[in-house]
């Protein structure tokens, strides 16, 4: 499976449920529950999603001790999520540490574990960004390189970054690694806050796992209709 997973950047349930109910069959669908949305519904949003038959993404971006993001995992772990971030720069502790509370949750219910994806740079970020702010020396591609190895040493799925960086990961880190990717916008979108973006068709070509697609569908006129655009440049 290569989800469309569509973005839930609302800021509060009833605005979720509104979109969602524009689509006639929202069962089946991927969706990302990000912070705002998170913080704003409490974990009840991910139940009455899961009952409605619709996949999560739960995107809180986890970066602290090992211990805190251990125990914090656990419980997301326990909500029936498909998967869940990291930061990669967190570290090889963190990193396993994440996958270790997320396996302990998912046991206590009886599930399977979420896919566990380390954020590598930021599709908001340039490289110009990372050189200056973060005092990185590196070039992106070997930033993004060097936390694809660490996350996938240290038992995360696959990554979350640039579809543009999708080829470069694979050959570091093998075909079996996610490269899931957000920063999708069609032709005619605006790139908003995002600096490496791509269209669903160049995600493909690129050889994505999954896009992440919010404004595109989410402000859409029609977000049913936008989402069929999506999904036939994604499949070809």
């Amino acid at each position: 499976m290569k989800p469309i997973i569509i973005a839930l950047d609302f800021e509060n349930q009833k605005v979720c449920f509104d979109f969602l109910n524009r689509f006639a069959h929202p069962e089946g669908l991927f969706v990302k529950v990000g912070m705002e949305l998170f913080y704003s519904a409490e974990p009840a949003i991910i139940s009455k999603l899961r009952q409605m038959g619709i996949n999560v993404f739960l995107d809180l971006k986890l970066y602290d001790i090992p211990h805190t993001v251990e125990q914090a995992m656990e419980q997301l772990g326990r909500l029936d999520i498909q998967m869940t971030t990291i930061h990669a720069a967190g570290g090889a502790e963190m990193i396993q540490a994440a996958k270790r509370g997320l396996i302990k949750g998912s046991q206590a219910i009886g599930g399977l574990p979420a896919k566990l994806l380390a954020v590598t740079q930021l599709t908001s970020t340039s490289e110009s960004q990372m050189q200056s702010e973060q005092l990185v020396s590196a070039s992106l591609k070997e930033s993004v390189i060097h936390l694809a190895r660490l996350a996938v040493d240290n038992g995360a799925d696959g990554t979350i970054s640039s579809a543009l960086e999708t080829p470069f990961i694979h050959d570091a880190v093998g075909n079996d690694f996610l490269c899931i990717n957000p920063g999708i916008r069609l032709k005619n979108n605006h790139a908003d806050d995002q600096k490496r973006i791509t269209t669903p068709a160049q995600a493909r070509e690129l050889g994505s796992n999954g896009i992440v697609v919010g404004r595109a569908i989410t402000k859409a006129v029609d977000p049913q209709a936008a989402y069929q655009i999506v999904k036939q440049e994604w499949e070809g």
